[in-house]
Parts: structure tokens; C-alpha cells; sequence
């Protein structure tokens, strides 16, 4: 069982990807095909499928011409939580160096 916030986060990533598909006229078929994927796949990643491969949803993004933020999912510049973390454990160094 996934927390809560992350069945909501891919069950949002999976919708919005399913309204891209269908702003640009694809069909589920055609859509599949180019992902190189069965329309079940595509039917359970535009459900959020926590079962599907990240590579579904990367070709996805992909295709819509979206793949360019995924990476900065991840960024290291951006972790707020591991910044936090350091500056913690550098004035605890800092504290016992005094």
C-alpha cells in the first residue's frame, strides 16, 4: 500500500497525461502504439497504475513533449528536506566546536 500522497500524485500525473493525450486527438490505440506500450498499459497509467513501469509514464511525457521536467523532479538544488538537513548538521558542528 503506497501513502496516500503518492496514489494521489500519480493518480494526477495519469489524468493529466490523459487529458494531453486527448487535447492532441489520440486515441488510446494510436497513443499506445507510439508509446510502444498495450492500451491496457496506457489505460492503467492514465489511472495512476502504481504497477506501471516509470518508463510508461517517461515515454508518455515523452510524447507530449513534457519529458524535460522530469528530471528536475529529483534535483538536488531543489530538496528543501536535505538542505535543511545539512544546515541542521552543520550548526550542531559548529555548536560543539565552540
Amino acid at each position: 500500500m503506497l501513502p496516500s500522497p503518492v496514489e494521489r500524485s500519480l493518480k494526477s500525473l495519469g489524468e493529466n497525461l490523459r487529458i494531453a493525450r486527448k487535447r492532441r486527438g489520440e486515441t488510446m490505440r494510436s497513443f499506445a502504439e507510439r508509446m510502444q506500450v498495450s492500451v491496457p498499459t496506457l489505460r492503467k497509467m492514465e489511472n495512476g497504475d502504481s504497477t506501471v513501469s516509470i518508463s510508461v509514464y517517461a515515454m508518455a511525457l515523452w510524447l507530449v513533449g513534457r519529458v524535460q521536467f522530469l528530471a528536475a523532479i529529483a534535483d538536488p538544488a531543489a530538496d528543501e528536506n536535505a538542505l535543511a538537513l545539512e544546515l541542521r548538521n552543520l550548526s550542531a558542528k559548529g555548536a560543539a566546536r565552540r
